[in-house]
């Protein structure tokens, strides 16, 4: 059977998401195993994350579990936040910017500067320096990247050294149980075990981020195209996963 009818064959489709699922479920094992608690975390923000900590409490694990609050989330993902941690009575660490930097920057340029000069400057005061200070109280940690998500996750492997974290005192694991899983692995999986997710997505925002950067998506355009939708899809990474950015050769 060649990949197009395996694609169109439900059967085949069934069978490949569970050899995934499995790989998944063997790389949480060996993380968790791997590392002490309190040496490693999770890091949430949306339906992969929640596929994950779905995953880990069948397994009959624990995780400790952080978000990025950059204080411009939606309300929909702040009631997200609570819905997960009385759903699971898993505790989530919310992660704050530091108000001067915040403040300098909001006092210097504005509150939408991005939508002029890029979104870097703002998510490296908001997402960046928040969790490069958690990180590095840490060993390891699990995030939700998938392959199919970007051109700048392609490559996405399902373990890797973290290199824009490390430091000379911390050489920093990064798991990334659900690289080789799709879109439609997520949502088969939330709708079949009834998982709780952000209802932006039932109103088109696939991926979601802060407020001012996301926007819902149409039927035929890519997941992360409502993210920073005014940048070059290249560079759509908010620094949480600077490694992949993918740099711009002049023609």
């Amino acid at each position: 059977m060649n990949a197009n009818s395996a694609q169109t064959n439900p059967a085949a489709q069934e069978n490949s998401l569970s050899a995934r699922l499995r790989t998944t479920q063997n790389l949480l094992r060996e993380a968790l195993k791997e590392f002490k608690p309190g040496s490693i975390a999770l890091s949430f923000s949306g339906a992969e994350d929640i596929v994950l900590i779905d995953l880990i409490r069948k397994l009959g694990l624990t995780i400790d579990v952080f978000s990025l609050d950059t204080g411009r989330l939606h309300s929909e993902t702040y009631e997200f936040f609570e819905t997960v941690r009385t759903q699971y009575d898993q505790p989530i660490e919310l992660l704050n910017p530091d108000p001067e930097g915040v403040q300098n920057l909001v006092k210097a340029k504005g509150l939408f500067s991005f939508y002029e000069d890029g979104h870097q400057e703002c998510c490296g005061v908001r997402k960046v320096q928040p969790l490069r200070k958690k990180l590095a109280t840490l060993d390891a940690w699990i995030t939700g990247q998938r392959q199919d998500q970007s051109v700048t996750r392609s490559d996405v492997p399902l373990r890797q050294r973290d290199e824009a974290f490390s430091t000379e005192g911390n050489d920093l694991t990064k798991f990334n149980p659900l690289a080789q899983w799709t879109s439609a692995d997520i949502w088969h999986y939330i709708r079949e075990n009834r998982v709780a997710y952000n209802p932006l997505h039932d109103r088109g925002f696939i991926s979601v981020g802060c407020q001012p950067c996301t926007r819902a998506v149409s039927p035929f355009e890519h997941e992360r195209a409502g993210r920073w939708w005014w940048e070059e899809a290249t560079q759509k990474e908010c620094g949480l996963h600077g490694q992949n950015i993918i740099p711009i050769t002049p023609v």
